[in-house]
């Protein structure tokens, strides 16, 4: 049996971050380690003195962080990665890329997982259909079977859901759907807190800026051999495609690699955050950086359920990830933020919910405060 944490973070990770006590905004934003802050500003003091062969040195880290992102997926290889700024973008490669038929999205996804698909529809490419929770607020295998339909081309979902934290199952939700469709999935909200079944993802795409806690402008895509021989290239760039470098004038080959999925080169400093990163979480592992997680989250719930909250998030460890979404029946939502900013709680607030998200470095002090936060509301 594994070492329950300590009151503090967790050993070994904890040590390479700064944020306070009462940190808990993690699904919005994780402050990057102190490990990224230098690399970003070691990369950038390396772009700006210019030295001979500075830009070539710095265009490595690209490939570094390709691997690192293919090792922490259980990937075949760096082939099958793209260095992308961000998530939208690459579900926009995903909605583009798709020349026909439907496809299955929640209708209550986040709208980074919206807009691309009703873009898509306005070209006339894809036609996304609403896909009804169950009456758990769930997306299950059977939910998505019972919407599937012979113009189904793929299913298109975030492995943990933003406002409830619920972690779909992916490796049933590909059974499912078979080895003909796409499964498309934003791993934002999962990738660095908990460990899924990736690679039953046809394309995954995430944000370095949340779990991962690399910095904004950061994130990758994976592509499967199925992903890459349905999606279409519509916004592959110069970038992307056979002998970038040989500037002839001609249309060149989309790459074979996932690189057809670049528009341009990505940042080597961003490239370099990543790399750094993904390296750390890798080093630390993700099973002890999620059995904290799950340790913090379940102290959170029952300092939540101790004050007469109401839980919103799966209290199932195996159907949650690092997200406590929750209500307390007896107070106004603000009144609840604001008592939890006046403790030093760092938090997400919805009109419908309070969103606290725990990582591998938070305390036992930050429960504490949010109990104390909790406790102190009237009556």
């Amino acid at each position: 049996m594994s070492p329950q944490p300590g009151p503090g973070g967790l050993s070994g990770y904890a040590e390479h971050f700064v944020e306070p006590d009462g940190y808990l905004d993690f699904g919005r934003f994780g402050p990057p380690s102190t490990d990224v802050v230098e690399t970003t500003a070691e990369l950038t003091g390396q772009a700006a003195r210019g030295d001979a062969g500075g830009v070539d040195e710095l265009m490595t880290h690209e490939l570094r962080a390709r691997r690192a992102a293919a090792r922490l997926l259980g990937a075949a290889s760096a082939d099958t990665i793209a260095l992308l700024p961000n998530t939208s973008t690459g579900l926009f490669h995903a909605a583009l890329g798709l020349p026909r038929g439907t496809v299955l999205v929640p209708e209550r996804e986040f709208p980074s997982n919206l807009y691309p698909w009703r873009r898509a529809a306005a070209l006339g490419r894809v036609r996304p259909v609403p896909l009804a929770a169950d009456e758990q607020s769930r997306i299950t295998p059977d939910v998505v079977r019972a919407a599937l339909t012979t113009e189904t081309v793929a299913v298109s979902l975030s492995a943990v859901d933003f406002r409830t934290g619920y972690r779909a199952d992916l490796a049933g939700i590909r059974e499912v759907i078979g080895p003909d469709r796409l499964l498309i999935v934003d791993a934002i909200q999962g990738l660095g807190a908990t460990d899924l079944p990736w690679t039953a993802a046809d394309v995954l795409v995430t944000g370095g800026q949340k779990w991962l806690r690399a910095g904004w402008s950061t994130g990758f895509l994976y592509a499967s051999e199925l992903a890459m021989e349905r999606l279409e290239p519509i916004l592959t760039g110069w970038s992307g495609v056979d002998d970038p470098y040989l500037y002839d004038g001609r249309e060149h080959a989309p790459a074979p690699t996932a690189l057809r999925f670049a528009m341009t080169n990505p940042s080597p400093i961003a490239a370099g955050a990543l790399a750094t990163a993904l390296e750390l979480v890798e080093h630390v592992g993700i099973d002890r950086i999620a059995a904290h997680i799950a340790q913090r989250t379940d102290e959170l719930i029952d300092t939540v359920r101790s004050v007469g909250g109401l839980v919103l998030s799966p209290t199932s460890e195996h159907e949650r990830a690092g997200i406590v979404a929750f209500t307390v029946p007896t107070a106004d939502g603000a009144v609840v933020a604001k008592s939890l900013q006046e403790h030093g709680v760092s938090t997400t607030f919805r009109p419908d919910w309070i969103r606290l998200c725990a990582h591998a470095s938070t305390t036992l002090a930050t429960v504490d405060l949010v109990h104390r936060s909790l406790r102190s509301l009237p009556r």
